[in-house]
């Protein structure tokens, strides 16, 4: 069976100034995400799963994917607070999103193959996706489920426009995960790259550091572990009306308990995404230059 892609466009964009998973980007008005699902289509991938607020799926289907939609099996979920196993309450005061993990967890129905997740906002290249549809698609080994991640050089992942978040990602040396290191605050301060940890605090990248863009690969078992999570999230936050349930804190406890093993892939794909409104020629000029070199033809789905 083809593996099936999650993508994440819930978000609302705070740091942008809007919605970004619908602006146009490509020169016959295409977003960054029917890129990444001619990506995926040609890679060997399935099913595409759009994880999307309730409220703009509209726009999604009329606006962003009406062409897509003719030529890829696409299928939506609403990622809403009230959309939690049964048995939980959400809190009176909370208005905040659940995080990229609930996102994931709520697509649990609509997948019964090995899948990988990603952004909406981030174009990943087009072998980076192959190479994770060619690990989804062996056969798994052992008794230990075999997960993965793509993982890019930090120095190719920042905004020139502001600091940005990433997950520092530890290896042992096999190339399975140690460990994802979150950092909320990387910014490039001339010559050096830094993340701030507090008002005093910070650390230094040398910039070759491998990081996760939330391009991973799972087989459905990591459904359970989302479950069981973010019961165990709820609890320990249930005054923390902003504390986000996160996939890359959900892959390191299934690392640590030894549930699972997550293989680091490597790819020469250049990542390039928006994170602040100021992104947007740099990327129009990166998908300029892919065009020229026929990476993509100038109109996407004709």
């Amino acid at each position: 069976m083809k593996p099936s892609l999650i993508i994440m466009a819930a978000g609302m964009g705070s740091r942008y100034g809007g919605l970004k998973q619908v602006d146009r980007f490509g020169p016959s008005g295409e977003t960054i995400v029917e890129y990444s699902i001619y990506d995926a289509l040609r890679a060997g991938f399935g099913k595409i799963v759009m994880v999307v607020r309730k409220e703009f799926v509209n726009d999604f289907k009329d606006l962003v994917l009406n062409k897509a939609m003719r030529k890829a099996d696409i299928e939506f979920v609403f990622q809403e607070l009230e959309n939690i196993p049964a048995g939980l309450t959400v809190p009176p005061d909370r208005a905040k999103p659940w995080g990229t993990g609930h996102a994931v967890m709520i697509a649990e129905k609509k997948i019964n193959t090995p899948f990988a997740v990603i952004n909406a906002d981030d174009l990943y290249g087009a072998n980076s996706l192959k190479v994770m549809a060619d690990f989804l698609t062996q056969p798994q080994e052992d008794n230990v489920d075999n997960y993965c991640i793509v993982g890019y050089q930090l120095e190719n992942t920042l905004s020139e426009s502001g600091h940005v978040s990433r997950g520092v990602c530890f290896a042992d040396d096999q190339g399975f995960l140690k460990s994802i290191v979150e950092h909320k605050k990387i910014f490039r301060e001339d010559a050096v790259i830094k993340s701030q940890l507090d008002e005093k605090q910070s650390v230094q990248f040398t910039g070759k550091e491998i990081v996760s863009m939330n391009l991973m690969g799972f087989t459905p078992s990591l459904f359970q572990h989302l479950k069981s999570q973010f019961v165990s999230f709820i609890k320990s936050n249930i005054n923390n009306l902003s504390a986000e349930f996160y996939l890359p804190s959900v892959v390191n406890e299934v690392v640590k308990e030894g549930k699972a093993r997550v293989k680091l892939l490597q790819t020469n794909d250049k990542w390039f995404g928006v994170t602040y409104k100021e992104d947007r020629p740099a990327v129009i000029n990166n998908l300029i230059k892919l065009l020229e070199d026929g990476v993509y033809p100038v109109n996407l789905w004709e």
